[in-house]
């Protein structure tokens, strides 16, 4: 357990949320940090501590390193549907102290829910156009839609062929050796 934390959080628009990611005792005075970005080598930085630093604020984004707890507090304030994606509780290592070299970092997912979701049932239709387009965008349904069932309709319909011909085959075999006078 280099580095913890959850590794999905949810919040709702306009809300807040915290995540919390601990470390080992040999990183309390290094630089910890929350990014976003898909991968970690590409994420962008958003808030980061330095060394004796153990609170910074950047926006709405603030991170508090705690090195009694050995863990670092990360809250986002006024969510919006934006803040929703992938993120990264990382631990900045030098390439002097360690041979890897690489940082530590552990993936959280945020979800943040529209405010509107969370009030009433009815207005999750207020704005009908919106949530067709972002079940499209959902890269799972885009595999099913567009890989997974043609794959699927292809190698069943191969199958289909290959079980009709072979059923073929073995008719005209059959009729052929009962029409074959040399048969006997």
């Amino acid at each position: 357990m280099t580095l913890s934390g959850p590794s999905t959080v949810m919040g709702t628009e306009g809300g807040s949320l915290t995540v919390k990611c601990h470390y080992e005792k040999e990183f309390v005075e290094h630089r910890k940090y929350w990014c976003k970005g898909n991968y970690e080598s590409l994420c962008q930085k958003i808030v980061e501590t330095g060394g004796t630093v153990r609170k910074k604020t950047k926006g709405q984004v603030s991170i508090e390193d705690n090195f009694d707890q050995l863990s670092f507090t990360v809250t986002m304030k006024e969510l919006t549907v934006e803040d929703d994606g992938i993120y990264w509780c990382g631990i900045e290592k030098s390439w002097l102290s360690d041979e890897s070299g690489f940082d530590l970092v552990f993936k959280v997912v945020v979800s943040v829910s529209p405010e509107s979701a969370t009030h009433s049932p009815s207005s999750q239709n207020s704005n009908p156009s919106r949530w067709p387009w972002s079940l499209l965008c959902n890269i799972h349904f885009l595999l099913l839609v567009f890989l997974k069932v043609p794959l699927f309709l292809s190698m069943l319909s191969a199958v289909l062929w290959v079980n009709r011909s072979q059923t073929l085959r073995g008719k005209l075999r059959t009729s052929n050796t009962e029409t074959d006078p040399q048969g006997d």
